[in-house]
């Protein structure tokens, strides 16, 4: 298992229904790249769970899923800041219930917090942003990986979100920056500690892209001049798909 960074392989043509009896979980995917991971995963045969903090949200990708065909997802409300580990082990239950088992994870939900000098930092916001952003990628995981385990497919695939600052700190992301170089180095473990199981873990950087969170951060930049969530998708199906069984430990970019 090597730890280089990655892209796509270029030769990668997905099959239509390539996701097919895959059960899949997608966090924060009520907006940006999580819900156009959802509506992909669900358009090549995936059942897709719909994990976030606002509801409406979630149901409107629901909606667009049932009406492009796809598989019926699930919506599951959950709000990271504070879940506590009964409520982990309540979603467990319930997936195990519904589902009997997990094909995947894309713990795809963040918080940017502030963009400041650490020594203006408000403990209260880093406390919240490693919460949302390192401690819950933990203890979802850890909850789920006996369903991971049990995938339908006989294999799963946990996907985790890094970044560029993750990999080199940089002045004024805080606990963003942190929070992100900590689960990279979570997937890195976890992957390590799976090696040679039916599960696999890596993480994706994905690069500038036209998200709210990404307009956040850069307000004054153009959208029109960075990539979209669809254009980067390829990578978060490939990584999901079969044909990346073998993968496990990589660090990609998605751009």
């Amino acid at each position: 298992m090597s730890e280089t960074i990655n892209t796509l392989p270029i030769d990668y043509i997905p099959a239509s229904q390539a996701l097919t009896n895959d059960i899949i979980l997608v966090t924060g995917a009520g907006d940006g790249i999580g819900r156009v991971a959802a509506l992909t995963y669900a358009s090549h045969g995936a059942t897709v769970i719909l994990l976030g903090r606002t509801l409406a949200k979630l149901e409107a990708v629901y909606d667009d899923i049932e009406n492009t065909g796809g598989p019926q997802p699930a919506i599951y409300p959950m709000n990271f800041e504070g879940a506590t580990e009964k409520e982990y082990t309540d979603l467990c239950n319930a997936l195990q219930s519904e589902f009997g088992g997990l094909s995947g994870i894309l713990h795809n939900a963040s918080e940017l917090g502030d963009r400041m000098p650490i020594r203006d930092y408000a403990n209260d916001t880093w406390a919240r942003i490693m919460q949302v952003n390192a401690n819950a990628p933990f203890m979802l995981t850890k909850a789920l990986l006996p369903l991971l385990h049990s995938s339908p497919t006989g294999h799963a695939s946990v996907i985790f979100t890094g970044s560029s600052v993750a990999r080199q700190g940089r002045a004024y992301w805080g606990a963003y920056a942190a929070s992100k170089a900590a689960q990279e180095n979570l997937m890195q473990t976890l992957a390590d500690e799976l090696d040679g199981t039916s599960v696999r873990s890596n993480s994706i950087n994905p690069g500038a892209t036209r998200t709210a969170m990404r307009a956040s951060a850069y307000p004054a930049e153009d959208p029109q001049t960075i990539k979209t969530p669809e254009q980067i998708m390829p990578l978060y199906l490939y990584l999901m798909d079969k044909k990346s069984i073998a993968i496990n430990g990589q660090l990609f970019n998605a751009q």
